[in-house]
Formats: structure tokens, C-alpha cells, sequence
């Protein structure tokens, strides 16, 4: 019996081991961190001389990665729970122009302009979620439909209210409201003015602003962005919600099967794609401290594009909020980067659609991988 009780039990072959190098190539953030070393590597090399890397630099391309960010964790959970967003780029400018509806045209206090435009816009994306349960229709087809309603309006209430599509003034409205610097304000502010008077960052030289920090704070946009970040993170990882929508997004049937509530998990997937869009809003227009209404144009193909880049599969059921977090890292960096370097900005787009094809191709070989297809 001591011998029996020390003998360690073989391993099961019906069950079929899997090696470092495959379980590491099978993480869906494998192909935002390839992506990620090789742009700094470039951008390194080519643009270092140039102040990408300076105190203001690193905050030019911190901006629009978080820019990136907020939306691509919207994305990527309803994508892994099997669904699509298309009116994401809509939202963003119907959220920002309702704000500014409320709060300049018809006087609202900034504070109820923006939860008001928080209510109005998840509750849209809820819509979105129903239409889509409700009538078993694509929701690439319904939220498509969504881009075009959304946009219309966007259009035509500042026309037919203002005779405008840009309305002003926003940040007179907000001065002194309690809500707006949790969306427009920046931290860490005294921080930056001990690191500039230590000569650790850049610093005015002349002016009025004679020896402040040309980089004076962090904006609550990278805030947001880096909250979304972990709140994600920990809800997809961590949570019992979190298989949930991975479920939903795999086997549908065989999750409500299984007891999984998926028409629940894909309406509130749609409800959190919203939310990140109005974040996003309120930061533009409490940046911008106005409203237009071509804001937010392709910013639904961008976030797809991001959370493609950072693992996710197009058939729903795997991906990884990190590895969109590194895809909008990407974009932020190139699109900064290329300025930088000297390079002609139209080659953006090139690089997306580059990228973009390159990811789609590293996602099919993992799915492949994970099961088992040749």
C-alpha cells in the first residue's frame, strides 16, 4: 500500500498534451505583442531623434491610443460574445451633439447633460441587442442600419435647432460643474511641476508659461481608457460573467443549453459597446469644448481593426481585452509615428489595411490550432 501511495499516476493518454511553444502561440494577445514590439522597434530606430519619445510626444501618441482604447474594449466583448457593432463611429458623434444640445442650446446643467446622454445611449445599444435577439437578424445588418439613423440625426438636429452642425461653448457651460473634469480634467498635475522643475521633462523657455512643463498632467482620456482596460480585463478573466460571454460568443446553443443566460450577456455586451462610444464623446467635447457632427467617422472600423489586431477571432467565442488594449496601442503609435518619421500620413491607411489582412491570417492559423482543423 506505501508503495502504491508513492507511485506517481501516469498520464492519461486519452488526454493530449500541449506543448509551451503551442499553448504560447495560442494566447490571443500573440499577435498584438508581436505587433507592438515591432512598431517601437521601428519607430525607435527611424524617429527617435525626432521627439516621438519626448515628454509631448509620448503624450501626442498616448492620447490616441487611449482615443483607440476606450472603444476597442466595447468591441472586443461583444465580439467575443458573437456580435458586431457598426454604429459605434455614430454613436460617438450623436452622444457628443446631444451633450451639446443639452447643455448649450437648451441650458442644462453640464452634469444632467451628460448622465441624460449616458441613459439615452446605452439605452440605444440596448435596442441594438433586442432588435438583434428579437428578429434573429445579422447584427452587422442591424447596427449597420443604427450608423445611418444615428448619423442622420446627428446631422439634422443641430441643423434644424442651431441652422449649425458645430455647437460651441461647451467648456463655458462646464466651468465649475463637479461632473465635467471626471471626463476633461487632468491628474498628476503637481507631479509633472516637480518633473519639470527637476529638468526630467520639457519646459516652457519663454512666455507667460517660462519654465511650466509643456506636459502638465495626464488627461482623464488615458484615465478612462486604462479603467475600461482593467475593468475588462478582470470581468472577462476573472468573472463567472466573463465565461458567460465567452460561451455566447463559441456555441451559442449549447451555452443556453448549459444554463447560460445569452440573450442577457450579447444585450449587455451591446449596452457596454455604447457606453464606451459616450466616454469617448464626453472626452472629445470636453477636449474640443464643442460638438460636430462628422465626429466619430470610421471609428467603428478602427475599433474592429484594433480588437482583430489584438487576437480576437471574427467567429465570436476567444479574444482578449489586453491584446485590443495593444491593437490600439499600434494604431496610436503609428499614426503618430509616421509623422514623426517623415512619412507621407496616407500611408495610414496602407498600414491598417496591411495589418488588418495580416492579423485575420495569424487569428485563422490560431483557430486552427485551437481546434485542431487542417
Amino acid at each position: 500500500m506505501a508503495e502504491a501511495a508513492q507511485t506517481t499516476p501516469a498520464a492519461d493518454e486519452r488526454i493530449k498534451q500541449i506543448s509551451p511553444l503551442r499553448k504560447a502561440l495560442i494566447r490571443p494577445e500573440l499577435g498584438g505583442m508581436v505587433g507592438t514590439v515591432a512598431v517601437f522597434t521601428f519607430f525607435l530606430l527611424f524617429a527617435f531623434d525626432s521627439g516621438m519619445f519626448n515628454s509631448q510626444g509620448v503624450m501626442n501618441w498616448s492620447i490616441v491610443s487611449a482615443q483607440f482604447m476606450i472603444i476597442a474594449v466595447g468591441a472586443c466583448l461583444l465580439m467575443i460574445a458573437g456580435e458586431f457593432d457598426l454604429s459605434v463611429g455614430s454613436m460617438i458623434g450623436f452622444a457628443g451633439m446631444m451633450i451639446a444640445i443639452f447643455g448649450v442650446t437648451l441650458g442644462w446643467p453640464i452634469w444632467i447633460a451628460i448622465i441624460v446622454t449616458f441613459v439615452l445611449c446605452t439605452g440605444i445599444g440596448a435596442l441594438n441587442g433586442f432588435i438583434v435577439i428579437r428578429t434573429g437578424l445579422p447584427s452587422f445588418i442591424v447596427t449597420l442600419a443604427f450608423l445611418f439613423i444615428l448619423r442622420g440625426f446627428t446631422i439634422y438636429l443641430p441643423q434644424i435647432i442651431e441652422r449649425k452642425t458645430i455647437i460651441g461653448g461647451i467648456k463655458d457651460v462646464a466651468e465649475g460643474d463637479w461632473l465635467a473634469p471626471v471626463f476633461g480634467g487632468k491628474i498628476l498635475q503637481g507631479f509633472f511641476q516637480w518633473m519639470g522643475e527637476a529638468g526630467l521633462i520639457t519646459t516652457f523657455t519663454r512666455g507667460t508659461r517660462a519654465g511650466q512643463p509643456v506636459v502638465d498632467g495626464i488627461p482623464m482620456l488615458i484615465v478612462w481608457a486604462i479603467v475600461l482596460i482593467i475593468f475588462g480585463h478582470v470581468l472577462l478573466t476573472k468573472t463567472k460573467f466573463g465565461n458567460w460571454i465567452f460561451a455566447a460568443g463559441g456555441d451559442a446553443e449549447a451555452a443556453r443549453n448549459s444554463g447560460v443566460p445569452v440573450n442577457r450577456v450579447k444585450v449587455l455586451m451591446f449596452m457596454m459597446t455604447a457606453f464606451c462610444a459616450t466616454v469617448f464623446a464626453v472626452c472629445q467635447v470636453m477636449e474640443f469644448g464643442s460638438a460636430g457632427a462628422d465626429r466619430g467617422l470610421l471609428k467603428e472600423f478602427e475599433a474592429i481593426i484594433a480588437v482583430v489586431i489584438g487576437g480576437a477571432l471574427l467567429t465570436g467565442g476567444y479574444g482578449s481585452v489586453l491584446g485590443a488594449a495593444l491593437g490600439a496601442l499600434i494604431f496610436g503609435v503609428v499614426q503618430q509615428g509616421l509623422f514623426f518619421a517623415g512619412v507621407e500620413s496616407s500611408l495610414f491607411r496602407v498600414f491598417l489595411g496591411v495589418i488588418l489582412l495580416g492579423a485575420v491570417i495569424l487569428n485563422t492559423y490560431i483557430r486552427r490550432v485551437i481546434t485542431g482543423e487542417r
